[in-house]
C-alpha cells in the first residue's frame, strides 16, 4: 500500500476529459474582483482605473478560487466621495450551460454578505448618483491639510484629514461602505462594532475641482480604539489602517499616522501612552510607524546628535513619553535608528560599538533562556536536561543573533532612506 501511494505521488493519474473541461471553469478571485473609485462616467469603462484585491480568502476560501465560470468579473465600483456602489457580476460562460447537475459557486451571494443595502445593479442608476457627488462633504472636524505634488497633473493636490465619531449624521452608512475595502487589502480584517463609543475614526480626503465645483475623494482611513487604563486614563490603540490602492505610495499613510499621533499627544490629561502597534502589523506598517516616530523624535532635544552618541538614556524615555506619548520600547527603537544615522559605519570601531549595543538588546530573550536552563539543572533528570541543552545550542544562538541584527539593520536603513527623501 505504501509503494502504491508513493507511485501515485510520483505519477499522479491523468485528468479525465471531464475533469479537464471542468477545470476551465475555475477563476482566480483576486483577478476576478474588479474595484474602481469613479469620479467621471468615462471611468466606468476605463480599464486603467481598475484595481484588484490583494486577498479574497475571507469570502472565497483559502485557495481564493471560484468555480463555475469562464471570464468571471465581479465588479464593485464606488463613487469617490460618498462611496455609492455599483455591483455587477459578468462572465462569458457558466458551467450549467454545458453540464447538468454541476452547480457554480454563489459568487454574488458572498459579496452581498459584506456590502450594505442600497447599492446599484444598473450603470445608468450609478451615473445618476455620480451627478450628486458635489453634495458630498467630508464628515467630522478638520485636523490637518497638506499638499502632494502630482507629476501627472503637473500641480499640487490638496488633501484633508478629518476626525469623526459614529454619531455624525450619515457617517454610519458611509462607514459600512468604506469598511468593505478591508476584506480585500488586510489579510486578517474584521468589521468593528460601531455601537461601541470608544472608537475614533480618522479619514483622508482629496479636495479637487470638477466643472467649477469643489468635490472630495476618499483616500483612506484609520480606526482607533480608546482602551480604559486604571485609574483615570485612556490608551488609544490603532486598530486598522488603509490607504486605498490608487493613492498608495504618495505619503498619505505617514501624514495620517503623524496627524493622529499629534492629535492624541495634545490631549495631555487623558492619555499616558499612544499605541501605534497593530495586533498583526504588516512589514509596511512597521516601516511607516518607524518613519513617523523618528520624524517626531527629531524635534526632541534628548535625541540630538550630541546626546545620541552618549547612548540610550532615561532622558530620552522621559521626554518621548511626556511630549509625544511614546513608550520606552518604541523610544529605544527610534534611538537605534537615529544612532545608525549618526554613525560612520565605514569606521570599524564605531560600527562595532553600534553593533554590540543593538545586539545587547536583541540578546535579552537568549539571556532568559540561560536563566531557565539554570533552573532546569536543579530539577530535571540528566537525559531531560540534555534535550533542553541541545535546543539552546550556543553556536546556533550566535547565528540567530547575527541574523536578527542584520534584519534590524536593513529595516533601519530603509527608514533612513525614506527620511532622507522627506
Amino acid at each position: 500500500a505504501v509503494m502504491i501511494d508513493m507511485f501515485l505521488c510520483a505519477f499522479p493519474p491523468a485528468m479525465s476529459d471531464m475533469e479537464k473541461k471542468l477545470a476551465e471553469y475555475k477563476c482566480d478571485t483576486n483577478e476576478a474582483v474588479c474595484l474602481k473609485l469613479v469620479r467621471f462616467p468615462e471611468d466606468i469603462d476605463d480599464e486603467s482605473t481598475t484595481f484588484h484585491p490583494e486577498f479574497s480568502h475571507q469570502l472565497y476560501g483559502d485557495d481564493e478560487m471560484a468555480f463555475g465560470y469562464k471570464g468571471l468579473q465581479i465588479q464593485l465600483y464606488y463613487s469617490t466621495g460618498n462611496l455609492s456602489t455599483l455591483f455587477k457580476v459578468k462572465y462569458t460562460a457558466r458551467v450549467t450551460d454545458t453540464f447538468d447537475c454541476v452547480e457554480p459557486d454563489d459568487v454574488e451571494g458572498k459579496i452581498r454578505e459584506i456590502i450594505p443595502a442600497g447599492f446599484c445593479c444598473n450603470t445608468d442608476d450609478f451615473i445618476s448618483l455620480l451627478e450628486k457627488e458635489a453634495n458630498f462633504k467630508p464628515f467630522g472636524s478638520l485636523l490637518h491639510t497638506y499638499k502632494v505634488h502630482n507629476v501627472e497633473a503637473g500641480e499640487d493636490l490638496t488633501y484633508q484629514i478629518h476626525k469623526v465619531d459614529i454619531s455624525c449624521p450619515g457617517f454610519r452608512e458611509y462607514h459600512e461602505r468604506l469598511q468593505t475595502f478591508l476584506m480585500w487589502f488586510i489579510e486578517t480584517a474584521s468589521f468593528i462594532d460601531v455601537d461601541d463609543d470608544h472608537w475614533d475614526f480618522f479619514l483622508v480626503f482629496e479636495k479637487y475641482n470638477k466643472d467649477g465645483e469643489t468635490l472630495y475623494a476618499t483616500v483612506g482611513y484609520m480606526t482607533v480604539y480608546n482602551y480604559y487604563v486604571y485609574p483615570d486614563k485612556t490608551r488609544p490603540r490603532v486598530s486598522q489602517m488603509l490607504i486605498l490602492p490608487p493613492f498608495q505610495g504618495e505619503g498619505h499613510g505617514a501624514q495620517l499616522l503623524e496627524t493622529v499621533h499629534r492629535y492624541y499627544s495634545l490631549t495631555v490629561l487623558l492619555f499616558r501612552f499612544i499605541s501605534l502597534s497593530l495586533s498583526d502589523p504588516t512589514e509596511n506598517y512597521v516601516k511607516l510607524r518607524d518613519f513617523v516616530l523618528v520624524k517626531l523624535c527629531l524635534t526632541l532635544s534628548s535625541f540630538s546628535s550630541e546626546k545620541l552618541s552618549q547612548g540610550f538614556s532615561e532622558e530620552m524615555v522621559s521626554e518621548a513619553r511626556e511630549k509625544l506619548k511614546i513608550n520606552k520600547k518604541h523610544a529605544r527603537r527610534v534611538y537605534e535608528i537615529l544612532r545608525l544615522r549618526n554613525t560612520d559605519m565605514s569606521d570599524e570601531e564605531k560600527a562595532r560599538e553600534f553593533r554590540l549595543e543593538v545586539k545587547k538588546r536583541l540578546y535579552g530573550p537568549y539571556r532568559k533562556n540561560q536563566r531557565e536552563l539554570t533552573k532546569m539543572q536543579k530539577c530535571l533528570r540528566p537525559e531531560e536536561l540534555a534535550s533542553h541543552i541541545s535546543q539552546m545550542d550556543t553556536r546556533l544562538q550566535h547565528e540567530e543573533l547575527e541574523k536578527s541584527y542584520q534584519d534590524v539593520l536593513a529595516e533601519y536603513r530603509r527608514v533612513l532612506e525614506r527620511l532622507a527623501q522627506a
